[in-house]
């Protein structure tokens, strides 16, 4: 079970978690009534309003997944999630590579960091932002949302941060994991792959040319596969593509 620590304040919970790993029990949780910087994929800021909503870093210690497949930890926080939030509502889903959607809008975040040794992972830092109660969003964030938009009422924090944090925990531990384990939990991120229905839609490239394709796949590594209706097979790594919503 995790071990639960508020921060009433913090800057980044991903921070405050990775300078005390190694002081801190495996499947430690650190969560904030207030993070001040959260922060998100690439540099990215997470806007939370004080006391609405969750933010929390979990410590997972010696994960048994090899570096090259780092990305099975991230399938498996994506999923937990998902599953998680579908409880409240119908229309979850994962929008490549870690971002949680219902319908066309941002309902949750990931942000996962690694430390490596040698060819293992010492530690996993697991953040997730999720908009649970906050219904004013005032940054540039293009498409937010929250539960309490989804559901239609508020709904208690600490219900929602035990449950996620459970889900998370049991999906994370691939001690027992074989190649049949990793293949179930790939299936499964990609059949609540956001925008994976077979139909083509428009993507953006960094100079801003955009293109219409369907998502085929994502490879094990964590690289997204388009077809574009002439058959071609095209490959992406994060901020490579982007999906025009």
């Amino acid at each position: 079970m995790p071990r639960y620590i508020l921060l009433h304040h913090t800057t980044s919970t991903n921070s405050y978690l990775a300078r005390m790993a190694a002081m801190l029990p495996d499947g430690t949780v650190i969560h904030t009534h207030h993070q001040s910087e959260g922060r998100g994929q690439r540099g990215n800021s997470w806007e939370s309003e004080p006391g609405r909503n969750i933010t929390f870093s979990m410590l997972l210690k010696k994960p048994q997944v090899p570096v090259a497949a780092q990305f099975a930890i991230s399938e498996a926080v994506a999923v937990a999630i998902v599953d998680s939030l579908s409880a409240y509502a119908d229309g979850f889903s994962i929008k490549w590579p870690n971002d949680i959607y219902h319908g066309d809008k941002k309902v949750a975040g990931i942000l996962i960091e690694h430390s490596v040794m040698g060819s293992g992972i010492n530690h996993s830092i697991i953040g997730v932002g999720i908009n649970v109660n906050q219904t004013a969003f005032v940054s540039d964030a293009p498409n937010p949302v929250s539960l309490a938009h989804i559901i239609g009422h508020e709904i208690p924090l600490d219900d929602i941060l035990h449950n996620v944090c459970e889900a998370i925990e049991q999906q994370c531990r691939f001690h027992s994991f074989d190649d049949e384990d990793f293949s179930s939990l790939h299936q499964r991120f990609l059949s609540c792959l956001y925008r994976r229905d077979g139909a083509t839609h428009s993507f953006a490239l960094p100079d801003g040319h955009t293109f219409e394709a369907t998502i085929a796949d994502v490879e094990p590594s964590g690289l997204l596969v388009l077809q574009t209706p002439d058959g071609s097979r095209l490959k992406f790594a994060f901020k490579e593509v982007a999906f025009v919503i």
